[in-house]
């Protein structure tokens, strides 16, 4: 009989962690996005990530213009200049250092950098990993939702737990990470606009197996 009361009196406090375990604690949720923006924004300018395409213009100087891929050091090599760094810097920045190198060579060189095949910074992707079709770290662009990002992964997988998944945020007035709770099911499966959300550059989303 004492052993039975132990195990029963054991049991609540267990089957209450699992529970609150299974909703996700006290993860909070992000305030819905339009499935259609109602005003297009400016996004933070855009800067350099390894394996970028780069066009690099030099006016009047046809020899001293290339088209590179940044190598997955952070740097790029063309004519009369080896190994700039160019991850890092946005599309200017590397066009004043451009200028300054050459400027060795040249008199006044008038240079224009192009990106044509955008990756970006880790910092300006959005990484969705775990039950999705194909996960995969995509370049995050101005206005983009959850929806637009589990359209480029092909959705959630066969065993997703959609309403389960959570986003990780880092929030640069803390220099904390923030998580958030998200609704994938409930917005994949049965069209509910609420639970789309508005997504930052940098964010993680992570979705788990069901375990059922």
């Amino acid at each position: 009989m004492r052993l039975r009361q132990f195990s029963t009196v054991f049991a609540g406090p267990a089957m209450a962690l699992l529970l609150s375990s299974c909703v996700g604690g006290s993860r909070t949720e992000l305030p819905p996005a339009s499935y259609v923006a109602t005003q297009e924004q400016a996004g933070e300018e855009y800067v350099i990530g390894p394996l970028d395409q780069l066009n690099i213009f030099v006016w009047r100087n046809p020899e001293l213009s290339a088209k590179v891929q940044v190598r997955p050091d952070g740097r790029i090599t063309t004519p009369l200049v080896n190994d700039m760094p160019a991850v890092g810097k946005t599309p200017a920045m590397l066009a004043d250092d451009m200028k300054l190198a050459l400027g060795e060579y040249i008199k006044d060189p008038i240079v224009s950098v192009i990106v044509e095949n955008f990756s970006g910074t880790f910092s300006q992707q959005v990484r969705i990993v775990g039950a999705t079709e194909k996960p995969a770290a995509i370049p995050y662009r101005a206005n983009m939702t959850l929806l637009d990002a589990m359209i480029a992964v092909g959705g959630l997988g066969q065993y997703a737990a959609g309403n389960r998944a959570r986003l990780i945020r880092y929030d640069r007035a803390t220099g904390r990470q923030r998580e958030y709770g998200l609704r994938l099911s409930s917005l994949l499966k049965n069209g509910d606009s609420s639970a789309n959300v508005k997504l930052q550059p940098g964010d993680v989303i992570i979705i788990p197996e069901s375990m059922f």
